[in-house]
């Protein structure tokens, strides 16, 4: 698989009234991103955050995106947190519904929705909670896509519903070699040249090698970092100007054609 055009995603919005969890601000992380996963008040976010950060966005033309988590202030929604997959389901409805008024009061649309931390992975191992999600963005986000793996029960389930859809790769994240990123909750600073050319590798080969030596293969449409890894403001930069460079072009997911 080699890759034209790419989009750039990032959690944004990850903090709470005084309190910032990410590595760099928003204004410096929205040159980098094409998309934006804002944070939706569980995990991080409160209202004033997800109100400057929705308008930062739209300021620069990012597509908007809604991050729900779990309820996890404390853990930064990196805990897991058992629930039945109706009420998992309607606290992302919750969440969601928060962000897009705040879309809406900017005249921008929520572009797509990605689940957070725990949630995210929860989701994507489980049939039923990706059943429920999915189901419920058919029914009230029928034109938002989801952001998820590409090994993920959400991609297989949305794919079948026949619901708008983008893999991402994740550039500051290892693989294992079943396809499944590392999950880890304190990320170390990587190597800017050397992720630079991990992800360019990505794009370009389709592969990407597991911390055991073994070459995998990988599909996306999205590349995503994280704003509370360390450097990720020089990394994400690299990694940027490596890919255009090349002739890869970055754009939001709205204009790729999945």
């Amino acid at each position: 698989m080699a890759v034209s055009i790419v989009d750039i995603n990032c959690d944004m919005g990850e903090g709470f009234g005084q309190w910032r969890l990410a590595d760099a601000e928003d204004s410096q992380l929205i040159e980098l991103v094409s998309s934006a996963n804002i944070a939706t008040g569980f995990h991080a976010g409160d209202p004033n955050l997800m109100e400057r950060t929705v308008r930062l966005a739209a300021e620069r033309g990012v597509g908007i995106g809604a991050h729900p988590g779990y309820r996890d202030l404390q853990g930064f929604g990196r805990r897991r947190m058992s629930g039945s997959s109706e009420e998992i389901t309607n606290d992302i409805i919750y969440q969601v519904g928060a962000l897009r008024e705040f879309a809406r009061r900017y005249g921008v649309r929520v572009q797509h929705v990605k689940p957070h931390g725990a949630l995210y992975m929860d989701i994507a191992a489980s049939e039923a909670l990706s059943r429920s999600f999915v189901q419920y963005m058919r029914i009230v986000a029928p034109d938002a896509m989801i952001l998820c793996m590409g090994m993920s029960e959400t991609y297989r389930i949305a794919r079948e519903a026949g619901h708008p859809v983008a893999r991402e790769f994740y550039a500051d994240r290892e693989y294992d070699e079943t396809g499944s990123i590392v999950f880890t909750r304190r990320a170390q600073k990587p190597d800017p040249d050397a992720l630079a050319d991990r992800v360019l590798r990505a794009c370009v080969e389709g592969r990407v090698r597991t911390p055991g030596g073994t070459d995998i293969d990988i599909e996306f449409e999205s590349i995503c970092f994280h704003s509370d890894t360390p450097g990720c403001v020089e990394f994400a930069g690299r990694m940027r100007s490596r890919l255009i460079e090349n002739g890869i072009r970055i754009a939001p997911l709205s204009e790729i054609q999945l």
